[in-house]
């Protein structure tokens, strides 16, 4: 219920803390972010603020979006999300939303896409045991039986190979450790969703903005 920022996932390294330790972060390029469109209570039934990452040209883009994003005063840009708000008291279409938005010790969730492993078996996708390796075993990876002794039909739920990853999940209760904004760089502790060049969604820490709404009374 709190506003965001789009990013790009630049990778991970390193930063040494003030009491010597190493602490493992991940860079993200958050923004800059255009606001695109601005959703009200009394068109739209709710409150939100849709964000645009990554300029593209005119031409990359349909005409009804095209036509949108100059309704708005807005640049085309590459990806559109929306964060839903409180207020938009303070915001409005074509205005510029940079990494500033965050601070340094606060605790943010990011969602992204993760990494795709292809096809894989249950060994690697489920952590199943394999079987025995010597005795003449010829099961050593095989997923074993799949079906039930009375049902007659494999249950839904069932475990077995497919596809592994590609799957959008969010890293929640991450703390920024640094904020560059003349570089539009965000420093946040851990590792967070997909791979080098992946588009993550920033917003502040989904359980922060409850207590504190509870401190304020209003939940």
């Amino acid at each position: 219920m709190v506003l965001g920022l789009l990013g790009c996932k630049v990778g991970m390294t390193r930063l040494l803390a003030e009491d010597g330790a190493f602490v493992p972060v991940t860079v993200i390029e958050a923004g800059p972010c255009v606001v695109t469109a601005l959703r009200t209570a009394e068109q739209d039934g709710y409150l939100a603020v849709q964000v645009g990452y990554g300029s593209v040209r005119k031409a990359r883009v349909n005409k009804p979006m095209a036509g949108h994003f100059a309704k708005n005063s807005a640049q085309p840009c590459r990806v559109v999300r929306e964060f839903r708000v409180e207020s938009l008291e303070g915001l409005t279409p074509g205005q510029e939303l940079r990494v500033d938005l965050f601070a340094q010790g606060q605790l943010v969730d990011i969602k992204g896409v993760s990494k795709g492993k292809g096809f894989a078996g249950t060994i690697k996708r489920h952590g199943f045991h394999r079987g025995p390796m010597t005795h003449g075993s010829k099961t050593h990876r095989r997923p074993g039986s799949t079906g039930a002794t009375d049902a007659q039909r494999v249950f839904l739920g069932k475990r077995s190979p497919g596809h592994m990853g590609h799957e959008t999940c969010t890293a929640r209760d991450l703390k920024v450790v640094g904020v560059e904004p003349e570089r539009g760089l965000l420093y946040v502790r851990g590792a967070v969703p997909g791979p080098a060049g992946g588009i993550l969604e920033i917003r502040p820490s989904r359980s922060e903005t409850i207590s504190r709404r509870r401190r304020h009374g209003k939940e």
